[in-house]
């Protein structure tokens, strides 16, 4: 079994940062940070692999996010630097047992947090 807990989110002005957490009660292959505004679809915002060598970004936040995991901790972590507007969104911590398929496809996450907020005015 694997819980995650998310938290961090916010309110915050264009350009500015957050830093989101999500403790997780056991480690999995494949972890990942995914989205999702109103009336849109989920979406994968970054993934880490087991031992953290290997993430993988959506190209609408390479450069500005950065996903981590401690170890120590049981935490994974995801820097939102330069918010946009766009970026407005309930964000979720997933996890997959095994790889499978893309990294992005959310149907094929194990498991999931119930997600923390995020809100970026301009």
């Amino acid at each position: 079994q694997v819980q995650l807990v998310e938290s961090g989110g916010g309110s915050v002005q264009a350009g500015g940062s957050l830093r989101l957490s999500c403790a997780v009660s056991r480690y999995t292959v494949r972890m990942a940070w995914f989205r999702q505004a109103p009336g849109k679809e989920r979406e994968g915002v970054a993934t880490i692999y087991t031992g953290g060598s290997t993430t993988y970004y959506a190209d609408s936040v390479k450069g500005r996010f950065t996903i981590s995991q401690d170890n120590a901790k049981n935490s994974l972590y995801l820097q939102m630097n330069s918010l946009k507007p766009e970026d407005t969104a309930m964000y979720y911590c997933a996890a997959q047992v095994f790889a499978i398929g893309p990294w992005s496809a959310a149907e094929k996450y194990n498991y999931w947090g119930q997600g923390t907020q995020v809100t970026v005015s301009s």
